[in-house]
């Protein structure tokens, strides 16, 4: 057995395909999620699909005495890979005040927890969002950073108090900034389950599906080929494994502060996604253009080459993968985990 590693949000989307890539590089994992935007069945599969168990906190990381008792009980903790915080654009404009309480807040408690109990490495989970609308395409780690709404706000932040943190307290720190995950687990058994999906890829799997009328394009009228906003997808299975490279890297030896783009190098844009699920589903699936949203940027694709010489690692799945993926994950449980 590997060494214990703390997840935090390890019940959701890409926590959960993280867990289990964890579980079958042969660490011991320790979930902590407070479940509102989870479910538990998500690491009983995750428990069915790898044939190891792992433990499992319901605790909030904003309750002190909850994750202090975490840290208590679970001897040895050698690293964090921090997922837990709220991550849809469109609700932190609406509702700002509740993104910088989570992701901020929490997010503090979790490294005062860190440094009481003296652990020092840990992989965040950040954004691309932290660039805002990029001046150059792809962009690389060493863009001006200008995010754009709140819950990339929040996630400079986050990035900022743990390289101040980390620089005074030798901390090892990776920082994961992410593009669009996207897809599901091959066995159809865990993949991204949304009450209400603020993403593309799993509304547009909703309307295939019957659950939704239509997919909403917010805008078409962008300085892009086709006028829709073009993304940098990446399959959720290549991020979680990017996360078990980025634990080895740090857990051989001491690194000091990592800043890693994630994504597949290439952009394809709504439209392009809209028509990609239609081939593979057979579905004719209907789309209204809306408004634009606030928010969004025209284009947002990520240059990964650091990512790929550092920790030797490639987004090996292509677009008919992610797509594919997520219409098994959507097909065999149409309702998610309930």
């Amino acid at each position: 057995m590997k060494e214990k590693i703390l997840v935090t949000g390890g019940a959701g989307y890409i926590g959960s395909h993280t867990c289990l890539e964890l579980l079958n590089e042969g660490y011991e994992v320790v979930v902590v999620d407070n479940l509102s935007n989870a479910s538990r069945e998500s690491l009983a599969r995750v428990e069915k699909l790898t044939g190891k168990t792992l433990s499992f906190y319901e605790v909030d990381i904003m309750d002190r005495a909850g994750l202090a008792d975490v840290f208590h009980k679970e001897k040895n903790i050698a690293a964090v890979v921090h997922f837990a915080a709220k991550k849809a654009v469109g609700e932190s404009v609406e509702n700002p005040l509740e993104y910088y309480q989570n992701n901020i807040t929490g997010s503090l408690c979790l490294c005062e927890m860190m440094l009481e109990h003296g652990v020092s490495r840990i992989v965040f989970s950040s954004s691309s969002t932290v660039y805002g609308s990029p001046e150059t395409v792809p962009v690389q780690e060493n863009a001006r950073i200008g995010a754009t709404n709140p819950y990339g706000h929040s996630k400079v932040m986050m990035e900022q108090v743990l390289m101040d943190t980390g620089k005074v307290n030798d901390w090892d720190v990776v920082i994961l900034r992410y593009f669009n995950p996207v897809g599901a687990h091959d066995s159809g058994e865990i993949g991204e389950d949304p009450e209400y999906p603020f993403n593309l890829l799993p509304y547009v799997s909703q309307v295939a599906a019957g659950l939704r009328e239509q997919v909403a394009i917010f805008g078409d009228d962008y300085e892009t080929p086709d006028g829709t906003c073009i993304r940098d997808y990446i399959h959720v299975v290549d991020l979680a494994k990017a996360h078990v490279r980025s634990l080895d890297k740090i857990l051989q030896k001491p690194q000091g502060l990592l800043v890693y783009n994630l994504g597949a190098g290439r952009g394809y844009s709504v439209k392009e996604m809209v028509e990609a699920f239609r081939r593979i589903s057979g579905l004719e699936i209907k789309a209204v253009i809306e408004p634009r949203r606030s928010g969004d940027v025209p284009v947002s694709v990520g240059d990964p080459s650091k990512a790929n010489k550092d920790l030797e690692w490639i987004a090996e799945h292509d677009l008919d993968d992610m797509v594919s993926s997520t219409w098994k994950w959507q097909t065999k449980y149409p309702r998610g985990y309930r």
